[in-house]
C-alpha cells in the first residue's frame, strides 16, 4: 500500500489520471523544472488501471519519480446509472421501512403518460427495521434493542449481503445509535461494506439522507477495491508517495477516506475539469465563464461566476424524473449523453436521435476499426472532413473513413432518404442542439445569461463543437486552452485538498444566536484542520470558509450563500439578510426583502492549499500565422456555407502568440482539433490559449 506520511522528496512529480468512456487522459508535473507532460491511452474497461499505465508511459513519466498520485474516475457514477453496484440492505428506525422508496413524490410533467417514479437500489425485501428512536432534537426516545439488530444480523447473513446502509432517524443530530448499529453489523458482517449515513451526511431530510447512505453502500464494494487495486498496482511499480482521489466538490481527500466514502466521488472527473478552467480564468483576469466538458461518452458543463466554482449540496443522479438524490456537496454540473462516441440512431417513431448510448473505447466508433458498427458523432466529424483519418491522436491511431461512410449511410442515410453528408450533418446539428442543453442547464435556470458568459471547451471532443455551441446560447467568445484533450487530468494539478462539513441548525435570523453559530463553525472548521494535518500532505497551506442555507419563513427549500467570518464578528443580520435576498432574487428571479428569514444549515469548508503549475507565456508572432504552422488544406463540409470548402489547417503547437486565423479553418493537435466556423475570427493570446469571436452574420 502507498505511504501516506508527509511528502517531501525526490523530484516533486505529480501524476494525475482521467479515467473516461473512451480514453484515459495523464497529465504529469514536475515541480523542479515546471515541465508538464501528457499521455492519453484508450479506456481499458475490463481492466482500468491498465489504461493508467499506458497514459503513463505515453507522458514519458513513471509511478517512481512522483510524490503524488491524483486520480479522477467515472467508476462511481458509472456503477449507480447501470445498476451494476453489490447485494444490498439497507437497516431504518422501526416503522420507516418504506422512506427510501416514498420519497418526495417528484412529478414534474403532470401529463406525461410514461411517467416513472425513481427505481431504488434497495428492493423492500432487502429493507430491515430496528427498534430505536430519536426526537428531532437528538433526545432518546425509544433506546436502542440490540436483539432487533442481531435478528436482523441473522437474516443478512442467510442472505448473503454485500453492502449494508444504516439510516436512523435524526441520526444527523444524535449518532450514538447508527454507531452502535454499525458495530453489530461489521461484528457480525465482518465480509461486508457498512457504512451509515452520519458519516457522509448530517443534515436534516430522511430521504435523501437514506438515499445517500443506499447509494455508498451500493456502490462501495466495487469502487473500494477499485480504488484498493490502483493503489497496490502503483505502490507495485515503485510509487511510494501519497495517493489522494478528486472529490465531486472538485478538492482532494485520500485513498483511505475514498474506500469508504466513495459517493463524493460521483463527479470525480469532471469536477476537476471545472478546476482547471477556473485556475485559467484566474490567470486571464476573468470571474465568469461557463466550462464546457466533451469526451467520448458524455458533455458536461459547469459555471466559474465570482471566480470560483459554483457548488451545491445536493444532486440527483439519473434525472430528475427519477432521479435518486445525493446529499453531499459537490460541483454544479450538469451532464447530457453526448460525446464523440454517441450512437445516432432512429427512435420508434422514425426521428434521428444522437446518444446517450455510448459507443465507448469497445467497440468504439466504426472509423476507430476495433468492430464498431453504428455511426457515432466522432464518424460524423470524420465523414464532413474535420477530422484527418491520417492525424487522429497525432498519427498513433488511423481511422477508417470508409467504415464510418458505411455505417452512416446504413443506419441514418438510407432509412431517413439523405445523403451521406446530409446524415452526418443532421447528427452534428442534433449533438449540438442537445449540448447546448447541459450549458443552459447551469446557467440559465439557475438565473444566470449563459450568453453573457464566455465558454472554456475542453474535452477531446469540446473544441471541435465549441463553435456551434456558442451559436446555440448566444455567447460571444470561446477559449480553447492547451491541451484541451488532456484539460480534466490538467485541471486535478490545480486541486487542493478539501474537507466539507454541514450542520442543520433550524433558526430564524432575527433571534439567532451569533455565539452558537460561531460554537458550530468552530467545531466543523477544527474537525476539518485534524483532517488536514493527517492528511500526509506536508506544507499545504490551510485556509476555511464559511456558508448557510438560507429560505423565508414558511418555505420549504433553502439556497446556499457565502459568510465571510467578519459578517460575524459585526453581527450584522441586515447584511446577512440582504445577501441571501441578492442571492434568492438572482436564482429564482424574485425576492422578498420585507420576509422574514431564517438559517436552515451552516457549511464549512477547510482546504490544505497545494503549489500549483505556473501557466508560461509562449513566444510571439506576428498577426499572419508562420509559414511552418500550416498543413495542406482539405475540403471540409459546414452548415453555414451549405457546401464543402477548401480549408487551411494550421498545426497548433506551431502557433505563435498573436497570431490571427479567420474562419473556416481547422487547428489540430495531438488529441483534438479546433473548428473555427466561417465567419468566426480566432486569435492566440500569450498563454497559447486560442481565443475564437464568434461572428454575428450567422
Amino acid at each position: 500500500m502507498s505511504n501516506t506520511s508527509g511528502v517531501q522528496s525526490k523530484s516533486g512529480a505529480r501524476l494525475a489520471a482521467d479515467i473516461g468512456g473512451t480514453f484515459t487522459d495523464v497529465a504529469a508535473f514536475r515541480e523542479g523544472t515546471g515541465e508538464l507532460l501528457y499521455g492519453k491511452a484508450l479506456s481499458t474497461p475490463q481492466k482500468l488501471v491498465e489504461g493508467i499505465s499506458q497514459g503513463v508511459d505515453k507522458a514519458g513519466a513513471t509511478f517512481a519519480e512522483a510524490d503524488i498520485f491524483l486520480h479522477g474516475s467515472t467508476i462511481a457514477i458509472n456503477t449507480m446509472l447501470e445498476r451494476s453496484g453489490a447485494r444490498t440492505a439497507l437497516i431504518v428506525t422501526k416503522g420507516f421501512r418504506d422512506i427510501y422508496e416514498i420519497g418526495r413524490i417528484n412529478r414534474p410533467d403532470a401529463y406525461n403518460l410514461y411517467f416513472r417514479k425513481h427505481r431504488p437500489l434497495v428492493q423492500r425485501s432487502l429493507r430491515f427495521e430496528v427498534v430505536e428512536r430519536l426526537t428531532a432534537e437528538g433526545d432518546v426516545d425509544t433506546e436502542l434493542d440490540e436483539a432487533t439488530v442481531n435478528a436482523v444480523c441473522d437474516q443478512l447473513v442467510a442472505l448473503d449481503i454485500e453492502a449494508v446502509g444504516i439510516m436512523l432517524l435524526h441520526s444527523y443530530r444524535n449518532n450514538e445509535h447508527e454507531r452502535r448499529v454499525k458495530a453489530i453489523v461489521q461484528q457480525r458482517l465482518p465480509h461486508a461494506f457498512v457504512s451509515a449515513s452520519h458519516e457522509l451526511s448530517q443534515e436534516y431530510r430522511e430521504f435523501e439522507r437514506c438515499s445517500t447512505v443506499v447509494a455508498n453502500a451500493y456502490i462501495g464494494p466495487k469502487v473500494s477495491s477499485y480504488v484498493a487495486g490502483i493503489d497496490d498496482h502503483i505502490a507495485r511499480n515503485g510509487f511510494e508517495g501519497s495517493f489522494l482521489l478528486v472529490q465531486s466538490s472538485g478538492g482532494l481527500y485520500e485513498s483511505a477516506q475514498a474506500k469508504q466514502h466513495c459517493i463524493r466521488m460521483l463527479e470525480s472527473g469532471p469536477a476537476a475539469g471545472v478546476i482547471g478552467a477556473r485556475a485559467l480564468c484566474h490567470v486571464l483576469g476573468m470571474t465568469e465563464a461557463i466550462a464546457f466538458d466533451m469526451g467520448g461518452t458524455t458533455a458536461k458543463a459547469g459555471v466559474i461566476h465570482n471566480g470560483d466554482a459554483l457548488t451545491t449540496g445536493a444532486a440527483l443522479v439519473g434525472g430528475y424524473n427519477e432521479a435518486l438524490p445525493v446529499q453531499i456537496s459537490m460541483i454544479d454540473i450538469f451532464e447530457v449523453g453526448t460525446g464523440g462516441g454517441s450512437i445516432a440512431r432512429l427512435d420508434a417513431g422514425g426521428g434521428l436521435c444522437v446518444g446517450p448510448v455510448s459507443a465507448g473505447a469497445s467497440p468504439g466508433p466504426a472509423c476507430y476499426g476495433l468492430g464498431g458498427e453504428e455511426p457515432t458523432v466522432t464518424d460524423a466529424n470524420l465523414i464532413l472532413g474535420r477530422l484527418d483519418p491520417r492525424r487522429f491522436l497525432g498519427g498513433e491511431m488511423q481511422l477508417d473513413l470508409a467504415a464510418a461512410q458505411r455505417a452512416m449511410t446504413k443506419r441514418v442515410g438510407e432509412p431517413l432518404g439523405l445523403s451521406l453528408i446530409a446524415a452526418a450533418e443532421g447528427v452534428l446539428r442534433i449533438a449540438a442542439t442537445t449540448m447546448s442543453y447541459a450549458v443552459k442547464g447551469v446557467s440559465t435556470e439557475r438565473g444566470l445569461d449563459a450568453a453573457a458568459f464566455p465558454l472554456i471547451a475542453y474535452g477531446g471532443a469540446g473544441p471541435l463543437h465549441a463553435c456551434a455551441v456558442a451559436r446555440e446560447i448566444g455567447t460571444s467568445m470561446v477559449i480553447i486552452p492547451q491541451s484541451p484533450g488532456h484539460f480534466c487530468a490538467f485541471g486535478m494539478l490545480f486541486s487542493d485538498l478539501r474537507y466539507d462539513y454541514v450542520r442543520t441548525a433550524p433558526m430564524r435570523l432575527a433571534d439567532a444566536s451569533f455565539d452558537e453559530i460561531e460554537t458550530l463553525y468552530e467545531g466543523m472548521i477544527a474537525e476539518g484542520m485534524a483532517a488536514l494535518a493527517g492528511s500526509g500532505i506536508a506544507n499545504a497551506q490551510a485556509t476555511t470558509s464559511r456558508a448557510a442555507d438560507m429560505r423565508y419563513v414558511g418555505q420549504e427549500h433553502s439556497v446556499t450563500i457565502d459568510l465571510p467570518a467578519e459578517v460575524f464578528a459585526s453581527q450584522d443580520r441586515g447584511a446577512i439578510k440582504k445577501h441571501f435576498d441578492d442571492v434568492h432574487l438572482q436564482r429564482y428571479g424574485t425576492c422578498a426583502p420585507n420576509e422574514p428569514g431564517e438559517i436552515v444549515s451552516l457549511r464549512a469548508t477547510v482546504s490544505g492549499l497545494m503549489k500549483k503549475p505556473d501557466l508560461s507565456p509562449i513566444a510571439s508572432g506576428a498577426a499572419a500565422p508562420p509559414e511552418a504552422a500550416r498543413l495542406p488544406s482539405r475540403d471540409v463540409y459546414f452548415t453555414e456555407l451549405g457546401k464543402a470548402v477548401s480549408t487551411p489547417i494550421f498545426m497548433r503547437e506551431r502557433l505563435l502568440s498573436g497570431n490571427r486565423i479567420e474562419g473556416p479553418a481547422l487547428v489540430e493537435e495531438h488529441a483534438s482539433t479546433t473548428v473555427v466556423l466561417p465567419g468566426d475570427h480566432l486569435e492566440v493570446d500569450r498563454f497559447g490559449n486560442l481565443m475564437i469571436e464568434i461572428g454575428r452574420s450567422h
